[in-house]
């Protein structure tokens, strides 16, 4: 047999294939390589990290979520759900109970509890989380697919773009970018590194981040490094206004950081840790915060 008709023969057993796989139902892959096929959409799906429940809600899927971890609380319906443990814990004895047909779960899960509910013949389907903005647009669009909210997820991903394009044009010929220290928790000097999506974040909102050059994704920064930066502004994410007052006495009564530029010009800022911690469609919302804070001359307009 001559290799074109070799060729032929397996471009036509190929496709035969995929048209069987398509009439079983929607063939997909996750961010691991495993395979489903799915026939409807899934009327009970469980969510293992606080931003895949937010993206689920933001589908319009909040009737289909049947559990959550107890760290989802956004928005308000989700903390109404069925709790299944937390990220790094979750009860795999709840999560069978409550008869999931999907399970949607990140990287970050534990891999041993996540095999366990394969094991158990459950639908895991496994989700990275990027480095970097962008990445929120096609984790949405994954979701959207597995869950059959295509069309939702494409506006909801139109509408964040538009959020980012609006920032972006008002951003346009900026040319002195501040350095920039971003607290994480408050007290202490836990930071962001180069593989954190916050230093991108920090970039696109027009800042420098001075543990950017950190290979690392979180870190305590080093104090007399911190000194010799000497950041030009201090942005603190915390929980609450309460804890943010808090974090900045702490700063303020550090021997030898009254000197920082930040705190002497005043320059020490407020950032709800809640947004802008979800790898999700509220990070958006963060960026527009963050670059208000750093070049807030460039949005007087719009107030």
């Amino acid at each position: 047999m001559g290799l074109r008709k070799k060729a032929v023969i397996f471009l036509a057993a190929s496709a035969l294939c995929s048209c069987l796989l398509n009439a079983q139902g929607k063939v997909l892959k996750d961010d691991v390589g495993n395979i489903f096929i799915l026939k409807s959409s899934p009327q009970r799906i469980i969510s293992l990290a606080p931003n895949i429940t937010e993206i689920l809600f933001a589908l319009g899927l909040g009737d289909q979520v049947a559990g959550v971890t107890r760290y989802c609380d956004y928005p308000a319906e989700a903390l109404k759900k069925e709790k299944i443990g937390g990220m790094l814990d979750p009860d795999i004895e709840r999560i069978q109970a409550l008869n999931p047909d999907l399970i949607i779960a990140f990287r970050g899960n534990p891999l041993g509890a996540l095999k366990k509910l394969r094991d158990l013949h459950a639908r895991v389907f496994i989700l990275d989380i990027g480095m970097d903005l962008p990445s929120v647009y096609p984790l949405i669009a994954k979701i959207g697919r597995v869950t059959f909210k295509e069309a939702e997820a494409r506006r909801l991903v139109q509408s964040l773009r538009k959020k980012y394009d609006s920032v972006e044009r008002a951003l346009q010929g900026i040319t002195q970018q501040p350095r920039v220290f971003l607290n994480i928790h408050g007290m202490g000097l836990s930071t962001c590194g180069r593989e954190s999506y916050f230093n991108d974040l920090l970039a696109r909102a027009k800042g420098v981040n001075i543990a950017g050059g950190v290979p690392q994704n979180w870190l305590e920064y080093n104090r007399e490094q911190f000194l010799k930066d000497n950041p030009d502004v201090i942005v603190i994410l915390t929980r609450s206004q309460r804890d943010f007052e808090k974090a900045k006495v702490w700063l303020k009564a550090q021997s030898g950081f009254s000197r920082i530029q930040a705190i002497r010009s005043g320059r020490v800022y407020f950032m709800d840790e809640n947004p802008a911690s979800r790898f999700g469609p509220r990070l958006f919302d963060a960026l527009l915060e963050l670059a208000r804070l750093l070049h807030p001359q460039q949005f007087a307009k719009q107030t």
